[in-house]
């Protein structure tokens, strides 16, 4: 069982965590991790692992499993959220493994660092967002740079994490240089230490000022997008109800938009001034750059007829009222 231990307060462990963990014989995990469920854990084998010990701990779950024993091999947040789901399945499938093998595997979620750290500061994460891990112990730093540098432009909430250690220092800072380079100074930040657990520190601060913040590896980053702001000590992201609704008022749609349908600048909108820009002699080239797209996508949507769009939206829409 690869258990998801959540943020590490047991009020956040889901009921089956706590059950895969009780009905195991043996328990595997990180030694930080371990501490965090110690008195969930009486009369059971623990076997502690080091930081970069996770291969180890896979194999040794492997082999307890393959003994006839219960095996919990537990992360904190997700174990598929840059936990040992992963690393066990590339052990499995090595060793030989299949589903229909004599060792049976199940991923029991948990509440990723991700979760539990937006909750703490707000609702930052209600529109699109990505997270990217600043460890470069495993991925080439030109693949993490450019991540960085894609989700920044193309203005994603991210959260970042493994944002620096001991060792690992100039990362958060490069970073911070790539973001710059698409985001304002002053874009909403919020660094959380140990989430849910005893020395839990919160601190808000913008992208400008994010790498002079205490961050180590117990740190998740969020970085908000151009919408994202902080008031009364709050993160949020506004989902875009505002495109369309009136929110002062009664609640009404805005004038040219329609409930349940695409904004009129959704897809058929656009599609519809952006034919109409190339009608009246803007190049393809121009288009490009003013929607910040790729020339051979605006190409390609301008050959594609609008009406065939329309009508398979018209159709999904019938459907889903008729559902």
């Amino acid at each position: 069982m690869l258990v998801g231990i959540g943020p590490g307060s047991h009020d956040h462990m889901t009921h089956r965590a706590r059950a895969a963990i009780a009905e195991s014989d043996v328990v595997v995990g990180y030694v930080t991790y371990i501490k965090l469920v110690a008195d969930l854990l009486e009369g059971k084998e623990v076997i502690r692992k080091g930081m970069t010990e996770e291969l180890d701990r896979a194999v040794h779950a492997l082999a307890s499993a393959r003994e006839g024993k219960k095996v919990a091999l537990i992360s904190s947040g997700d174990a598929g959220v840059y936990g040992m789901a992963g690393p066990t399945y590339e052990v499995l499938f090595q060793a030989g493994w299949t589903p229909e093998s004599d060792v049976e595997v199940e991923v029991v979620p948990g509440a990723s660092a991700i979760n539990a750290c937006a909750a703490l500061v707000g609702a930052p994460l209600t529109h699109d967002f990505c997270s990217i891990s600043l460890s470069d112990l495993l991925t080439p730093w030109p693949v993490i740079a450019r991540r960085l540098d894609a989700v920044a432009a193309a203005d994603f909430v991210v959260a970042l994490y493994n944002p620096k250690s001991g060792r690992r220092t100039q990362q958060i800072v490069e970073a911070q240089r790539l973001f710059l380079r698409h985001r304002r100074p002053d874009t909403p930040v919020a660094v959380v230490k140990s989430a849910y657990r005893r020395r839990e520190r919160i601190e808000f601060t913008t992208l400008d000022k994010m790498s002079d913040c205490d961050i180590g590896m117990l740190t998740t980053v969020l970085i908000g997008n151009s919408n994202t702001f902080i008031r009364h000590g709050l993160m949020v992201t506004p989902r875009g109800y505002a495109n369309k609704y009136e929110l002062h008022g009664d609640g009404s749609t805005r004038e040219g938009e329609r409930p349940g349908r695409s904004l009129s600048t959704g897809l058929l909108g656009w599609m519809e001034n952006l034919k109409a820009d190339r009608a009246e002699g803007e190049s393809i080239a121009e288009l490009a750059l003013r929607h910040k797209l790729p020339a051979d996508y605006i190409e390609a949507v301008l050959m594609t007829p609008a009406e065939d769009v329309a009508v398979k939206e018209e159709a999904a829409s019938t459907e889903e009222s008729e559902t």
